[in-house]
């Protein structure tokens, strides 16, 4: 965080000298924003224009003892994910009287990124060569422009955000590590290991990928926090109007509906989940069939839909993309379920978790850390069809267990993974009080 010579100055003159440098970097004086306000009663522009748009802005009696700490988040970017989705939330949800929110996306924005403006400064990078990855000036420029006091960079940008961010001389680095496939390649483990030394914080969002950064050398234990992901569980809790999404996808009310929520990408193993779903039919008995809805985007897609005509399940399982109303679409599941080969924390679990749907996912990442002692039966074995398919016909014959069990996962995210407690776990480390703290915060 900047230092001030404020206490310093006569009365009349402290807003100014607040933003006087304390030091010099590298022989120049580093470079200010231009749309930093110096005066704490006049509203800039940009604040006029979020008070039209409803948002919260900074007012005169809330001004703090010392300048907000400008965060600049670095992500690919806010299109469609948990990853996204929690960066998003996160810039919401910090206190904006200490914090003044900015976003960079080396690519492009996005859905996430619709009305975040109203939290926060968005920017999108200028092209960069591929031999920016050496020496990444265009991004060390906007970033020097933007003048953060943090920089809080995300997974898929971490090597060549921390490099640019301390050529730009910005003073305190904290990544994100949201997950990783496990084995990674070497070569990314040996970029993010050159990362790590220049980053002050590396956060975990689960205590097995922590252990798996360390194990693998990426990063020191030292630097190491856990912060599991949060969920907003007002958002997403139980609620009527599964009947209505029902009759959107022309099902009764008595017809099993198994659901998953993601990123259709290999590391997902949607594939899996389909053939386990095919074991599953060609077994059952009593009563409707059940049917398989996922919702989801990515560069699998294609390939997804072709499996279901191999397996003839066209009608049986419904692909759905991009959907805002997820927590509606929630309320009509049996089951919600995981297929996945790596995960750290899951935010669609953690959402039809908060939502009071009983889960039944793979073991493996954070997932059992999120389940929890109370509701560890329902977790199988990575890679195993038959065993995912043998789980959700006990959890599909078992109305009344598959209720408890949705209760007991309300609890869980409410007790140990809300939203609030996320972003207050940021907050600590944006300031540094968590500097000292144990790996777990």
């Amino acid at each position: 965080m900047r230092t001030s010579t404020w206490s310093t100055c006569s009365p009349l003159s402290w807003q100014v000298c607040t933003w006087l440098p304390a030091r010099r970097r590298g022989g120049r004086r580093r470079r200010k924003s231009v749309s930093r306000p110096l005066d704490s009663v006049t509203r800039s522009l940009g604040d006029v224009d979020a008070l039209a748009r409803g948002a919260r802005v900074v007012q005169p009696g809330d001004r703090p003892s010392v300048p907000r700490i400008r965060v600049l988040h670095v992500v690919l970017d806010l299109h469609a994910g948990g990853l996204e989705r929690l960066v998003a939330d996160l810039v919401r949800r910090v206190d904006p009287v200490r914090f003044d929110n900015h976003v960079l996306a080396l690519r492009f924005l996005g859905r996430n990124a619709r009305g975040l403006e109203q939290a926060g400064r968005l920017h999108v990078a200028r092209p960069l060569p591929r031999w920016t990855m050496v020496w990444p000036l265009p991004l060390t420029r906007q970033i020097r422009a933007i003048a953060p006091d943090v920089v809080h960079t995300h997974s898929g940008v971490w090597y060549k955000a921390s490099l640019a961010a301390r050529q730009a001389g910005v003073r305190r680095l904290i990544h994100t590590d949201h997950g990783r496939v496990d084995p990674d390649r070497w070569g990314g483990r040996l970029l993010d290991r050159l990362a790590a030394r220049r980053t002050d914080v590396v956060v975990a969002v689960s205590e097995a990928l922590a252990q798996q950064l360390a194990a693998t050398g990426v990063a020191e234990a030292r630097r190491l926090r856990v912060v599991p992901n949060g969920v907003d569980t007002e958002r997403f809790g139980p609620r009527p109007g599964g009947a209505s999404v029902r009759r959107e996808l022309a099902l009764d009310d008595v017809t099993p509906i198994i659901g998953s929520v993601g990123r259709f990408d290999a590391v997902k193993r949607y594939d899996l989940m389909i053939e386990a779903f095919a074991c599953l039919r060609a077994a059952w008995r009593d009563g409707p069939a059940p049917v398989l809805v996922m919702m989801g985007e990515g560069p699998e897609g294609a390939r997804l839909a072709a499996l279901v005509e191999t397996h003839h399940l066209q009608g049986a399982v419904r692909l759905f993309g991009w959907r805002d109303d997820v927590e509606r679409l929630l309320t009509a599941f049996d089951v919600f379920t995981l297929a996945s080969r790596s995960e750290g924390t899951s935010v669609s679990l953690l959402e039809a978790m908060s939502a009071g749907i009983c889960p039944v996912v793979t073991d493996v990442g954070g997932n059992r850390a999120v389940l929890g002692a109370e509701l560890r039966h329902r977790l199988v074995p990575a890679g195993d069809a038959r065993a995912l398919a043998a789980a959700w016909e006990a959890a599909l014959a078992d109305g009344q267990g598959r209720r408890v069990d949705g209760a007991a996962a309300r609890r869980r995210v409410e007790q140990r993974f809300s939203l609030d407690a996320m972003v207050r776990a940021y907050e600590r480390l944006y300031v540094g009080e968590a500097d000292t703290d144990s790996a777990t915060t």
